[in-house]
């Protein structure tokens, strides 16, 4: 993949995804402090560790190191956009080839746009980058069973729940269970037409 193809958009019907530069550090900011209760309980930290600084040295430094994993072909970090807002991030990280070829598909939205359908929508972006222009073979997304806009997020999308792995991940200082979904490149092929008609075409989901 060319560097202008790292740094290319991947368009949605209502959505933009693309990766963060340096300038979004104000406006990624801004939905990070005033989000901030509504995402850190979800997010890794170990216990007694601090949370991870949000200010602008270390918001360069974390896109640098986003490129970097571009570059290397290891993950792939995007911003969501809706129009000129920014709205939150969808990750594809820990991508592995050889015979697993397969990643694990993370995301967040700003709690004031949450549940208008922007992330079943950019994970279908994300999707379709994922198997048709990376050639990955599976997906992976684990959530906290408790996180209830998460799973819903998956159920619209129809993941294939592959059962509950115990104290997956510490989160927020806490060693939770995660629910495990998944998508192969397979049931992409099964499912594409109506992904695509589904969230990227016609009206707005439900």
């Amino acid at each position: 993949m060319t560097a202008a193809e790292l740094g290319a958009e991947l368009p949605g019907r209502r959505v933009v995804l693309r990766p963060l530069r340096n300038d979004d550090y104000p406006v990624w900011s801004e939905v990070r402090t005033r989000c901030r209760d509504w995402l850190v309980r979800w997010e890794p930290r170990p216990a007694g560790a601090p949370y991870p600084s949000e200010d602008r040295a270390s918001f360069i430094a974390r896109c640098a190191l986003r490129g970097r994993e571009a570059q290397l072909g290891t993950g792939y970090g995007f911003g969501i956009f809706v129009g000129d807002r920014f709205a939150g991030e969808v990750n594809l990280s820990s991508i592995q080839r050889g015979a697993f070829q397969s990643g694990y598909v993370g995301y967040w939205i700003d709690e004031a746009v949450a549940g208008n359908g922007y992330v079943p929508e950019a994970c279908v972006v994300l999707f379709q980058f994922a198997f048709e222009r990376l050639r990955l073979h599976r997906l992976q997304v684990a959530i906290v069973p408790r996180n209830a806009p998460s799973r819903r997020v998956a159920r619209k999308l129809g993941l294939r729940g592959e059962g509950i792995a115990l104290r997956y991940l510490e989160i927020d200082g806490r060693w939770e269970d995660h629910v495990r979904y998944a998508l192969t490149s397979e049931e992409w092929v099964e499912r594409r037409a109506h992904y695509l008609s589904h969230f990227l075409g016609g009206s707005p989901p439900r």
